[in-house]
């Protein structure tokens, strides 16, 4: 199905994959798509880093979840190093193997020069592509801390605004606070942009974990690292994770009761911790 069409017919819960990159990584990954299947996935999406092999890896995955039939698949895409023709090319593939579900997004700058060449600018560019090759359903990134690059907040909502014009729906960075997933839909609102925002789950089990996030866009406010550091000096990394998706399942609850289309998890291709939040919602 298509995930637009998802998103109209009610609240959707969706979780994030990456291709695996050996044989370890492969029986990991199969051990979780067959955990999470009981839970009935809306929808899964697959990431890309960049680069031939990856961006192979991604397909190769998404299509045969495709071909399995049991879970609708969205592929991610970055414009960055690619020229458009080539671009063109991936689309089309994916429309031939019946994928009609992408995530258009920039993307990384390539370490290797040699790579970094290419004919898109932003993700708009690949958005706007994306409606002139096919009839797909296109999600984009949305930043409720402001992307990294940004130059400033203001200047992030207004290009994501622009990108939202075009496509059909956005998945947002994970975020530790409901107001960020409020006063992000709010503004959007304010510029005339109603499309679903999905808001991205990620719990912070380990107190590594608190400063990795930070590096990743998206910083532990400092109540929740209180929570997890006072959790850790009563009963250590066991009492850590299970505050950390104590939080996440109330995180999941407030957006939710905002007015949330849905909820989307990143697994890290591991289903434990998102399985245990997602039962903690349904009981």
């Amino acid at each position: 199905m298509r995930v637009d069409e998802l998103l109209r017919g009610g609240t959707t819960h969706s979780f994030e994959f990456f291709p695996p990159k050996s044989d370890e990584e492969s029986v990991v990954l199969a051990r979780t798509l067959h955990d999470l299947e009981p839970l009935h996935p809306s929808f899964v999406s697959v990431t890309y880093r960049g680069g031939r092999e990856s961006r192979q890896r991604t397909f190769d995955l998404v299509t045969q979840i495709e071909r399995e039939g049991q879970l609708t698949a969205m592929a991610h895409l970055i414009c960055v190093g690619h020229s458009r023709a080539e671009m063109r090319d991936i689309l089309k593939n994916y429309l031939d193997a019946g994928v009609t579900n992408v995530m258009a997004l920039g993307g990384d700058i390539p370490k290797d020069d040699a790579l970094a060449s290419s004919e898109f600018e932003h993700a708009m560019d690949l958005v706007e592509l994306a409606r002139e090759t096919g009839d797909f359903s296109i999600g984009v990134a949305a930043h409720p801390q402001g992307h990294p690059r940004s130059e400033d907040l203001a200047t992030d909502r207004y290009f994501l605004a622009k990108k939202l014009e075009l496509a059909d729906f956005a998945v947002t960075q994970f975020f530790f606070e409901a107001h960020e997933w409020t006063h992000l839909v709010a503004d959007l609102s304010e510029r005339g942009l109603t499309k679903p925002v999905l808001p991205g789950i990620m719990p912070v089990t380990t107190l590594g974990g608190i400063s990795h996030m930070a590096t990743m866009g998206a910083r532990v406010p400092d109540e929740l690292a209180e929570r997890l550091e006072s959790a850790h000096v009563q009963g250590g990394p066991r009492a850590v994770r299970a505050e950390g998706i104590r939080a996440a399942v109330e995180l999941c609850e407030q957006v939710l009761d905002a007015g949330a289309p849905g909820l989307h998890f990143y697994t890290l291709n591991r289903s434990t911790a998102t399985r245990e939040i997602y039962s903690s919602l349904t009981h």
